[in-house]
């Protein structure tokens, strides 16, 4: 009988754990993988009416995020890190270059309301987009609503 009430209780407790895992985690996981019907789930549980963030994986000083975008969003510099875009799901316009307009700082960043000139493409899922340290970037349109993974990626200035 013993027996039967540890099996049971691990049981149990092995299933509420992969219910957690399951669904959009709380907290980051610190390394490791994340599945795409997990990622599926994260993306589902975003608020489909405004933009979110959602850091899902972490390995310091490294933070994979999920942003999900149904309108355009402040316009951004980064000094120290790169930043790579995978688009999850949906299109948008991404500009590049260009000025910043109206930008204010924060640290090692700038945010802006938008860029001035800059090179405009169109992103669609699948599409990986790499954004240099330095270079003004915004998505400036949404078509519906644009998925996309981001990562930031420390740079050093270059050995001169």
């Amino acid at each position: 009988m013993r027996i039967l009430v540890v099996f049971s209780v691990v049981g149990l407790l092995a299933c509420s754990l992969l219910a957690q895992r399951a669904g959009a985690p709380s907290t980051p996981l610190q390394g490791g993988a994340v599945t795409a019907s997990e990622l599926a789930a994260i993306v589902a549980s975003q608020p489909k009416d405004r933009n979110a963030n959602q850091v899902f994986l972490q390995l310091a000083p490294y933070n994979v995020t999920m942003e999900h975008r149904v309108m355009a969003a402040a316009a951004a510099i980064h000094d120290k890190e790169a930043e790579l875009f995978y688009v999850i799901d949906g299109s948008g316009t991404l500009v590049t270059g260009g000025k910043l307009v109206d930008a204010t700082r924060n640290g090692d960043n700038q945010n802006g309301p938008s860029i001035e000139g800059g090179a405009t493409r169109k992103v669609t899922k699948g599409d990986f987009v790499l954004v240099q340290e330095g270079q003004p970037h915004w998505f400036s349109a949404i078509d519906g609503q644009l998925t996309l993974m981001s990562l930031h990626l420390p740079r050093t200035p270059a050995a001169k």
